[in-house]
């Protein structure tokens, strides 16, 4: 799915929470410079994401790089699998990278109840998550020479050290989980998943400083009609 002159959004399904969910990873495109994934969905999309690609005469091999938002399951699944089918860079912040690299166990760990009802598949992937080694930790207001400017926004509270990406040129907000939307209208991040909501709520303040034309959120898809104009009402609303 087209949103720009250099974003796509690439919506998978996957099953979670006991029934299906689509996820819309983006991939930032620059004829110089390559692909960019976004995200990398649950465990086991590395197909599907070839997939998607494919549909829009694209491969794995035109992937270059790939920014994590954060470390959250249903982002970090595919990400060895990615890297290794591709020999892509991993870009993420600070606050994420122990995250990323499995240094650290990740910050929404499930309860014991929660762990009672989980499969031994699943089990595992939580006893021991995907992980991949980071190249390049990115900086809050960092501008990458990308599809005309990418510019890094920190936007933590979701998890410790999620980021969202503003390209520039185009208008395009890639919030991760710093927003949620629903048939195109936007919403705050999902308060059980979130672990700090007073900083996610002070991130959408942040985000609502961009001059977005479209936001492309992790769950829920795409936004484009009035996108700015949400943005700074549902941060308005917050402080109200």
């Amino acid at each position: 799915m087209k949103i720009s002159d250099h974003v796509y959004a690439l919506p998978l399904t996957a099953m979670m929470g006991g029934g299906p969910s689509t996820l819309f990873l983006a991939l930032i495109v620059d004829d110089l410079q390559g692909a960019t994934l976004v995200d990398t969905g649950i465990p086991g999309m590395k197909d599907k994401i070839g997939a998607a690609l494919s549909e829009i005469g694209m491969s794995l091999s035109d992937i270059r790089r790939v920014i994590i938002t954060h470390h959250d399951l249903d982002h970090i699944g595919s990400l060895p699998a990615i890297v290794e089918a591709t020999g892509a860079r991993v870009l993420t912040s600070a606050g994420e990278l122990p995250y990323v690299q499995g240094e650290l166990p990740g910050q929404k760990q499930p309860t014991p109840e929660m762990r009672a009802g989980m499969s031994p598949q699943m089990l595992a992937v939580f006893d021991n998550p995907p992980k991949a080694q980071v190249d390049q930790v990115l900086e809050d207001g960092e501008r990458l020479d990308l599809a005309g400017g990418v510019r890094i926004v920190y936007t933590p509270g979701h998890t410790v050290g999620h980021l969202s990406l503003f390209v520039e040129a185009d208008g395009v907000v890639i919030s991760g989980d710093a927003l949620g939307s629903n048939q195109g209208t936007l919403t705050l991040p999902w308060a059980q998943g979130t672990a700090d909501m007073p900083e996610a709520v002070r991130s959408v303040a942040k985000l609502a400083q961009l001059p977005a034309e479209a936001i492309l959120t992790y769950h829920g898809g795409l936004v484009s009609e009035n996108a700015a104009q949400q943005l700074q009402t549902l941060a308005a609303q917050q402080t109200a």
